[in-house]
C-alpha cells in the first residue's frame, strides 16, 4: 500500500519546535535536509521508499477556460505553496508501518538542532476500483 506523507508549513497543529525554517541557521537547515536524505536512503534499502520532493514557495492556480486561454491567478484561494513544504511517498505493508515511519520523520532536527516533532499528514493512495465481472 502506498502512502503520501505531507510536510506542512502551516495548517497542521503546531510542532513542538515551531521555529519557521527561514529563521534557522544554515547549518540547521543542512542538518534537517541531511536527516531527510538519510531517512529516504534507509527506506530505499528496505524497499519502502518511492519518492520525495521539497516544494518551492512559488506557484500559481491554473484552470481550463477555453482553448488557449488558461487563466492563472495567485489567489484569493488557500494556496498549497503556503501550506505544503514537501512530501514523501512510501510503499509499506500496513497503516501501522506508515504511522511508525511518519513518527520517525517527525523527529527531523530543526532550530537549535532539536527535533521538530512536526505533525505530518499521512494519506493512503486510492486503490483501483474493483473490476466488475459477469
Amino acid at each position: 500500500m502506498k502512502y503520501l506523507m505531507l510536510k506542512h508549513y502551516r495548517g497542521a497543529p503546531e510542532a513542538v519546535n515551531d521555529v519557521p525554517m527561514d529563521q534557522w541557521a544554515p547549518d540547521e537547515v543542512d542538518a534537517h535536509l541531511q536527516y531527510m536524505a538519510d531517512f529516504a536512503d534507509r527506506l530505499q534499502e528496505t524497499g519502502e521508499f518511492v519518492d520525495s520532493q521539497a516544494l518551492s514557495a512559488h506557484g500559481a492556480w491554473v484552470r481550463h477556460d477555453g482553448v488557449g486561454r488558461p487563466p492563472v491567478t495567485d489567489g484569493p484561494f488557500a494556496e498549497t505553496k503556503d501550506l505544503i513544504a514537501g512530501w514523501m511517498i512510501i510503499d509499506v505493508d500496513s497503516w501501522d508501518r506508515a504511522v511508525e515511519l511518519a513518527g520517525e520523520l517527525s523527529a527531523a532536527p530543526g532550530a537549535g538542532g532539536k527535533p521538530i516533532h512536526e505533525w505530518l499528514e499521512v494519506r493512503p493512495f486510492m486503490t483501483a476500483p474493483p473490476l466488475v465481472t459477469e
